[in-house]
């Protein structure tokens, strides 16, 4: 396995950002990192088992076009040669899309879904695509009949959360630069913070979708990163962003601005909000989660502790959503016997809904987001855990209450950002979340690339990462 040096960082090694800068430079071509990416594949993936399909063939064509752009100076931009990774719940043309579960197993699509549209186009290089839940619908753990368990890479024997599970894996084991997951209740956001990574939940409607999967839960669910730094950040977003035809979410958002964020963004008003009614909170989580209060402080900020600026219960709510968009989905498919348990109990459940039902959440829910907007008229941020508590075996089913501090960014559709904040005792990942108001995108993500500049985490990394 490769081991990393101090002064000869491995190519797998190296962020989006500094492939570009070798590409510029000519010490590395895009064949080059994609033959040690894929070699980082074979020796780490049986490990953390983060992907679900590995397209080798296409990712070399894709390499071999991109060093012919570098060479003759043509790049497509700041991605291009950048290997990445997909999640199994977005469409690649041409590589199975199975959802985590054999309903799909036959499904291949022969389109791409609109970002991973845009991510080619700007030449990023598609590895394959990432282990998740069955149905993108986790329980805090991705283990699948199908594709097996995905194991955490600082402790194998515990969860990288869900439902991005792979993509966590795979971006914190420097099995690409970059990796591509979908948010539609903390599912970037939790595995970004088990792994000790950025995970960005950007604004409803930022990251246009068309030609995908059948969308069950009410345009709660977007696409965003997974990645290592906020450099890296930005660039993705401003090649996945933007608006497209076929979906209307995506119709009035403004575009990002041409200037990268500002690492000095001015004085924020932030509520800490360190817990959601009895829910339980892992020590270790409050106390690193206070430390960063201190330091937000300590950059300028002005933070003030209170309660949940919106109703818990009502956006427990968020549950009839899911049973009914699950009951939809599989009402003419071939499935019975082919889930685990708990999703054929989703359906059954779903099945049993009224329309009344249904529309009497879907009005909780929009109570939730009218409580947001009132909030935001007094703050900028919200400070959260990203989790409840610190990542749990790998395959035992989390507390339901875990994720509770994430949802209500899908519910409001407002971008959140999930950032690392310091090891636990014993040294596991903790990350704490910020949430911004709609459509900002670009300060929020300015706060983040702040906190990085100031409490750096790139140097923190898992054993696996030094193959052990």
């Amino acid at each position: 396995m490769t081991r990393q040096t101090a002064t000869d960082p491995a190519l797998w090694e190296l962020t989006a950002d500094q492939l570009h800068a070798r590409y510029r430079r000519k010490t590395a071509t895009p064949v080059d990192v994609v033959g040690a990416v894929l070699q980082r594949i074979e020796d780490v993936n049986p490990l953390v088992n983060a992907f679900a399909v590995i397209d080798r063939e296409g990712a070399r064509a894709a390499a071999e076009a991109s060093a012919k752009r570098w060479a003759t100076g043509e790049p497509l931009g700041r991605l291009d040669g950048v290997p990445l990774s997909i999640k199994d719940n977005i469409t690649v043309r041409g590589l199975p899309c199975r959802w985590g579960t054999e309903v799909f197993r036959d499904f291949v699509p022969d389109r791409d879904e609109t970002p991973v549209a845009r991510l080619r186009a700007a030449g990023a290089i598609i590895l394959g695509k990432t282990t998740t839940s069955e149905f993108s619908n986790g329980r805090g753990i991705v283990s699948t009949p199908m594709f097996g368990t995905t194991r955490n890479p600082w402790r194998p024997t515990l969860t990288t959360g869900s439902s991005s599970a792979g993509a966590a894996a795979a971006a914190a084991t420097g099995m690409g630069a970059i990796a591509i997951g979908t948010d539609g209740g903390g599912s970037i956001r939790l595995p970004a913070s088990h792994c000790g990574l950025l995970g960005f939940k950007p604004t409803a409607g930022r990251v246009a979708r068309a030609h995908g999967l059948p969308m069950i839960l009410a345009g709660r669910e977007v696409v965003g990163p997974l990645l290592r730094s906020t450099a890296d950040l930005s660039a993705v977003l401003r090649v996945m962003a933007g608006p497209c035809p076929e979906d209307a979410a995506s119709w009035g958002l403004p575009d990002l601005p041409g200037d990268e964020p500002d690492p000095n963004p001015r004085s924020q008003r932030i509520l800490h909000v360190k817990r959601l009614g009895d829910y339980p909170v892992a020590p270790e989580v409050t106390a690193a989660c206070d430390r960063v209060a201190g330091n937000l402080e300590a950059l300028g900020h002005q933070v003030i502790e209170g309660e949940a600026p919106f109703d818990i219960e009502r956006q427990a709510r968020n549950g009839v959503v899911i049973r009914a968009g699950m009951a939809w989905l599989l009402r003419d498919k071939d499935w019975v016997g082919r889930t685990h348990d708990y999703y054929a109990g989703l359906v059954e459940e779903g099945s049993r809904l009224s329309a009344a039902d249904y529309i009497d959440a879907l009005d909780a829910l929009r109570q939730v987001q009218a409580q947001m907007g009132r909030f935001f008229e007094t703050y900028d941020l919200m400070l959260s855990p990203v989790a409840c508590q610190l990542p749990g075996p790998a395959d035992v089913p989390a507390p339901a209450h875990y994720g509770a501090f994430t949802g209500v960014a899908n519910t409001a559709g407002v971008p959140a950002v999930a950032i690392p904040a310091e090891l636990s005792p014993d040294g596991l990942p903790i990350g704490f979340q910020l949430i911004g108001r709609f459509g900002a995108d670009w300060p929020l993500l300015a706060m983040a690339r702040q906190y990085e500049l100031h409490h750096p985490w790139a140097d923190r990394r898992p054993p696996l990462w030094h193959g052990r």
